[in-house]
């Protein structure tokens, strides 16, 4: 993978927040996405609710895994920890870091490919863990770096890039994490900011395992066999001087849209998925319910976002094992090796 520094430029009366930075300080490299992904909106949102929360780069460490998601690490604050786990294993490298100083601020970026295929078992034991992280999925239902195939989140009935027709039920990544007792999950669009940047402070905020899934359009993946501006026709149609891929340039989508109410949102290969945000009054304090609120718009054919369900009172994984205020990685040799008197104790109570 190549990495593009982005330029940085100290213009006068930029607005810096609480701790001095300024917004483009929690900028990383340039993206290598394709223009229009709406994983680079989730980015920008991403370093919109860093800066506005003041965190210091230091605090912060990134994760990820193995996918077109899994590049976002390295588009945002680019002074904080990071490491780029693979496939599916995100989640453990995170509970191993966040295990070892609690002190941190994790932020692990997966994909529906990485949590809901390869990686189901860890995502399902970050959430039992209540590991304190945010769980962000860039959810666009393929897998883009191998052409296109379905991923676990594809729903029935929806058609690849090749005209093949998915016949298997997806893998609800909200509806799994409720049912799994997570403490804290939402759901947003990437084209929604005004949702999307409270969404994520108040996910890195809460004291445990924050599951967020946005759904975020594949600019190269979405559009359907027959099309004269789908990539197979363009392949078909073009001189093969070189053998390169072509990917046109599509502008991002956005979506504006009030509580309760449902949105259209027009993909680029013409199809249409309808948006509700929760209602006003909704209560996201009751799992039962969220479950099924969730199942009740799914047959309806609409993709349900908001706050979901959220419980500040499950313990995080440190309370859990009980674990010493003192991050793990400031405790002195003598407090992490207590010797081998103090292990034949422990072993003769075992018996």
């Amino acid at each position: 993978m190549s990495f593009i520094k982005r330029p940085k430029f100290d213009l006068p009366g930029q607005k810096l927040n609480e701790i001095g930075l300024a917004l483009r300080d929690y900028e990383g490299t340039m993206s290598t996405l394709c223009a229009g992904c709406g994983h680079d909106s989730i980015t920008a949102a991403l370093i919109q609710a860093l800066w506005e929360m003041s965190i210091a780069p230091e605090q912060l460490i990134k994760l990820s895994g193995i996918g077109c998601s899994s590049k976002t690490p390295a588009y945002f604050v680019h002074g904080a920890h990071g490491f780029n786990s693979v496939h599916g294993r995100m989640p453990s490298v995170a509970t191993g870091a966040l295990a070892g100083n609690r002190d941190l601020i994790g932020i692990g970026v997966s994909g529906d490919g990485d949590s809901l295929s390869i990686g189901f078992g860890q995502f399902g034991h970050v959430i039992r863990r209540n590991v304190n992280m945010l769980y962000l999925i860039e959810n666009n239902g393929v897998y883009a770096l191998t052409k296109g195939q379905f991923s676990a989140s594809a729903d029935a009935g929806s058609t690849s890039k090749k005209g093949e027709v998915n016949q298997m039920h997806n893998i609800n990544a909200v509806a799994t994490a409720i049912s799994m007792g997570a403490s804290f999950v939402g759901r947003s669009f990437s084209g929604d900011r005004e949702q999307l940047v409270p969404m994520l402070k108040a996910a890195i905020a809460h004291p445990g395992c924050a599951v967020v899934d946005v759904i975020s359009p594949c600019v190269t993946f979405n559009n359907h066999e027959g099309s004269t501006k789908s990539y197979t026709y363009t392949r078909e149609h073009k001189m093969r001087v070189t053998e390169t891929d072509l990917i046109p340039v599509r502008s991002e989508i956005t979506a504006s849209y009030y509580a309760g109410d449902t949105y259209p949102v027009r993909l680029h290969d013409g199809s249409t998925i309808l948006l509700r945000k929760v209602d006003p009054d909704y209560d996201p304090t009751r799992r039962n319910n969220a479950l099924g609120f969730l199942e009740r718009y799914r047959h309806r054919g609409e993709i349900v976002t908001g706050l979901l369900f959220i419980d500040q009172n499950v313990p995080d994984m440190h309370v859990q094992s009980r674990t010493v205020d003192t991050p793990l990685k400031a405790l002195g040799f003598d407090r992490l090796n207590p010797g081998s008197e103090v292990l034949a104790k422990l072993q003769q109570g075992m018996k």
